[in-house]
């Protein structure tokens, strides 16, 4: 998405991930711009607020994301854990086996340090009229 300058393909790119997300969920996807792989060029965060999205980026990560080398769950334990800080924003990509196999005690272990857990539209102040309140995009905050 970063190497996109045109507003309509950018538009396109956004409007049919929003139709494909409605389709699969029946739910209005929220409107929250994680640029792909943390890239981004000032136009593209200027064509996504113009779009109504807010742009989020993550402050907590680990690389998760190859699906032929899989962190253990020692080593996500090891690099997520310690890292925890207050307004952290987590991300987890959804193609890590590794990460169906901790969440639960991972956010267990969070709980227990004293972290709760938060959607964007907490962090952001978006009203429920503004957003899905489904939302299920995690801020942890102790």
């Amino acid at each position: 998405m970063s190497k996109i300058s045109d507003v309509e393909y950018f538009k396109k790119e956004l409007v049919s991930l929003e139709e494909l997300y409605k389709q699969i969920t029946n739910q209005d996807m929220p409107k929250y711009y994680r640029p792909p792989q943390g890239k981004f060029n000032e136009n593209n965060l200027v064509m996504a607020n113009d779009l109504g999205y807010k742009t989020i980026f993550w402050s907590l990560a680990y690389v998760d994301w190859y699906t032929d080398k899989q962190p253990s769950k020692e080593q996500a334990f090891n690099k997520l854990v310690p890292r925890i800080h207050p307004g952290a924003i987590l991300l987890l990509h959804s193609t890590s086996t590794t990460n169906t196999e901790i969440l639960d005690e991972l956010l267990t272990k969070y709980k227990e340090q004293g972290y709760t857990f938060k959607t964007l539209d907490d962090l952001t102040g978006a009203s429920e009229n503004d957003q899905n309140p489904e939302n299920t995009q995690i801020e942890i905050n102790s």
